[in-house]
């Protein structure tokens, strides 16, 4: 008797020759990662705990880019210092960006704080590019700047220790942040940030003490974009 070999493929295949999704799509459609001319990725802290890399490689299978730009702190190398913490699905998002790379991605790659020894490697490998800051053009034609924020903060550029003694604190944060969303599930409440929304109220007052404004103007004017 000959055999028979079923394959996740063979069951996608057959299920879109058979089926229709309510909302018109057939599986074929769905399986087939979107197409983009551009998508941004940052501040993804692999090496850290508190890192959602099963979200981040969801949304590399679902999507696919002319151009994807990963913006700062891809590798948090500051925790990594401190302890080395690099599960599979972190690695599975590394070989991921790099296999879009081969497929004919550009991957410019801008190094944030937590990741600034990359900056000692900026060029070009393939499809890959590792740049201080890019400048991305629209569809439309309008230029847009590409730096990671820590280009602005003041606190990270004048008073390093600080920020320091602040990454240690977002570890923290970063850690409680499966416990919570564990009883916010079991209430039926969708995924929330304790450490993101902590981060965007530092931001807040830094912002407004370093004149955040009127910095990212100042780069505006300086780099000629829109």
């Amino acid at each position: 008797m000959p055999s028979f070999n079923f394959t996740r493929r063979d069951s996608a295949r057959i299920f879109a020759a058979q089926q229709r999704f309510s909302f018109g799509e057939s599986a074929e459609e769905v399986l087939t990662p979107k197409r983009y001319r551009a998508g941004w990725i940052s501040d993804a802290h692999l090496g850290t705990r508190g890192c959602n890399a099963a979200a981040l490689l969801d949304f590399l299978r679902a999507n696919d880019f002319d151009t994807l730009y990963v913006v700062g702190d891809l590798i948090d190398i500051w925790s990594l210092r401190r302890g080395i913490y690099w599960p599979q699905q972190h690695n599975d998002v590394i070989q991921k960006i790099l296999r879009k790379a081969r497929k004919g991605t550009h991957v410019i790659y801008v190094p944030g704080n937590h990741d600034e020894l990359v900056t000692d490697f900026c060029g070009a490998y393939g499809n890959i590019e590792i740049k201080r800051r890019a400048i991305h053009v629209t569809a439309p034609g309008e230029r847009i700047l590409i730096i990671h924020g820590h280009e602005l903060d003041t606190v990270v550029q004048n008073v390093k220790w600080l920020a320091f003694a602040g990454d240690l604190g977002y570890q923290f944060l970063l850690s409680l942040n499966p416990l919570i969303n564990f009883v916010r599930r079991r209430f039926g409440l969708g995924y929330w940030s304790l450490s993101a929304y902590a981060k965007q109220r530092v931001k807040d007052a830094v912002s407004f003490i370093g004149k955040f404004e009127a910095a990212v103007a100042h780069y505006a004017e300086r780099y000629d974009v829109d």
